[in-house]
């Protein structure tokens, strides 16, 4: 693009480069200098973070993206993933299509360093699906009153430590968690460290031999008042039982718990008398529900399938472009190429039946694609819906 040219910025760079940008998108109008000596201090947790900036001549700065390294499970198989964040630009240089060349040569900087998948948070969603991206489900935001919570002998207990102190045990259930839940994400190790700053408690659910069997990062704002929780999780119902119970023992110090689920949660189902808001909000530019997409279609090999045999085109992306024949055999996909197409994907379309997020006819109603009668039951086989639990914030 005239004028323009893209470079990649190291950590200790974004402090200066990068920081202007996302500042004025995303920061309250404030003191400009003492946020940015806090944003500086955390850049030893960026190392590993690819950044790319975009500079006019002269050199300036103008617009900005990022990608963490980072793991995600689809369907079973845990994936090299990209997240993508920090896509900002100055308001006098947007709409120039300095973001979208960014964006491009970013997607496939981390393609090449093996990324399979890449997800994240939009401001707007139709900019992003010209990417190839998806919607995917956003996490709900419960609310009780602790009161309500049944309270019964369980086989366990649980243990309340400041983040610093139970932080190990917390990531070791991470691991697990994204090992065995679809959807789930991590930030790679150095990145993770800054989290375990966070000055709030964490209470760890074990079982009686001491097994960590479910977590909760939360602070009380104030006696009486919320007691604000993070994602509420568990490897099962017993971890999750026991948060629940730790929760209502609260009743005579805060009027009100409120916390994270996943969109396949049912919380109005945890107490008889339980009175329950379950608010799943989506608003642009604040509230986007997460998006993903596949950037590259053999890093697929492995993941859950049932068994069928489709052979698919994907359209207009430089990525995942081509035909594919997709075959379940054993409970496990295999991708390779050539043969006679079936459908016609775009990439959004492709990535929906991979996630889990739309059956192959809301596929097709969203224009997402074209599919032959016979395959549309055979796709709906072999990518049955399941709603991916997107943890990972960033």
């Amino acid at each position: 693009m005239k004028g323009m040219k893209i470079r990649q910025v190291t950590a200790a760079e974004r402090a200066e480069v990068v920081f202007p940008l996302t500042a004025y998108a995303f920061e309250p109008t404030a003191d400009f200098e003492g946020l940015r000596e806090k944003y500086r201090a955390r850049m030893r947790y960026f190392e590993h973070v690819t950044t790319l900036v975009a500079e006019e001549a002269g050199g300036e700065a103008v617009a900005c993206v990022a990608a963490y390294p980072m793991l995600q499970n689809v369907r079973g198989r845990v994936l090299d993933m990209a997240g993508v964040s920090s896509v900002a630009s100055q308001p006098a240089s947007r709409r120039k299509g300095y973001v979208r060349e960014l964006l491009w040569q970013l997607l496939r900087q981390m393609r090449d360093q093996g990324a399979v998948v890449s997800t994240l948070y939009p401001f707007r969603p139709s900019f992003y699906g010209r990417f190839g991206f998806v919607g995917m489900p956003r996490r709900r935001r419960v609310g009780f009153a602790p009161g309500g919570l049944p309270a019964v002998e369980l086989p366990g207990y649980v243990e309340q430590v400041p983040m610093a102190e139970g932080f190990a045990e917390y990531t070791g259930l991470l691991s697990r968690m994204c090992a065995q839940t679809h959807g789930f994400a991590l930030f790679d190790e150095l990145r993770t460290r800054e989290f375990g700053e966070a000055k709030v408690w964490l209470a760890l659910a074990r079982a009686e031999q001491g097994e960590v069997l479910g977590a909760l990062a939360y602070e009380i704002k104030n006696f009486g008042d919320v007691l604000d929780g993070r994602d509420l999780l568990a490897t099962g119902p017993l971890g999750r039982a026991l948060l629940l119970q730790f929760l209502g023992r609260h009743v005579d110090q805060v009027r009100k718990v409120t916390l994270s689920v996943g969109a396949d949660v049912v919380p109005e189902l945890w107490g008889t008398d339980l009175e329950v808001t379950l608010e799943g909000l989506v608003d642009f530019p604040t509230h986007g529900g997460p998006m993903a997409r596949v950037l590259d279609m053999r890093g697929l090999d492995g993941i859950a399938a049932r068994d069928g045999d489709v052979t698919v085109e994907v359209v207009d992306d430089a990525f995942i472009g081509g035909v594919h024949r997709l075959v379940g055999d054993g409970g496990q996909l295999s991708v390779t190429t050539g043969g006679a197409s079936q459908a016609r994907l775009t990439v959004a379309g492709l990535s929906a039946l991979v996630y889990g997020v739309l059956d192959p006819v809301e596929v097709m109603s969203r224009g997402l694609g074209e599919i032959e009668y016979p395959a549309v039951e055979k796709l709906r086989a072999m990518f049955p819906r399941e709603m991916p639990y997107l943890f990972a914030d960033f």
